[in-house]
């Protein structure tokens, strides 16, 4: 078995995510032990149950608007630009992803801009996240 993921498996499962949102099949994509990064928190968000629900969050928030418009691929991962509309500002961001051989995401990395973007997504994902 390579210790490398099937790419293009794992992010036409994440495209599909986004396009139909489904916790459950959100949750089956992520490993244990992954880990999420925002720039909207201090400390990377640690264990599959707390990254699910970060996405989750994530593809409510910005799901609806969501345009994925380039990606740059490794052996284990992607990084994919995207852009989203909250309210009347347009976010700008990234997604960093990294799955493991098993094709589990294991790291999820968010940035955003720009700052105003950034707040409102902030605000809005507390919110989300509050439910």
């Amino acid at each position: 078995m390579s210790d490398s993921p099937d790419l293009d498996a794992c992010l036409a499962r994440w495209h599909a995510l986004v396009a139909d949102p489904d916790p459950a099949a959100l949750a089956a994509q992520v490993h244990p032990d992954a880990v999420f990064r925002s720039p909207a928190v201090h400390r990377p968000q640690e264990g599959g149950a707390l990254v699910t629900a970060y996405l989750t969050a994530a593809l409510r928030v910005l799901g609806p608007s969501i345009t994925y418009h380039r990606e740059w691929r490794r052996e284990t991962g992607a990084v994919l630009e995207f852009t989203a509309l909250l309210g009347d500002r347009e976010v700008h961001g990234t997604d960093v992803v990294e799955w493991g051989a098993d094709g589990l995401i294991r790291d999820f990395t968010v940035l955003v801009r720009p700052l105003s973007g950034l707040t409102a997504l902030v605000e809005r994902m507390a919110a989300e996240l509050a439910r």
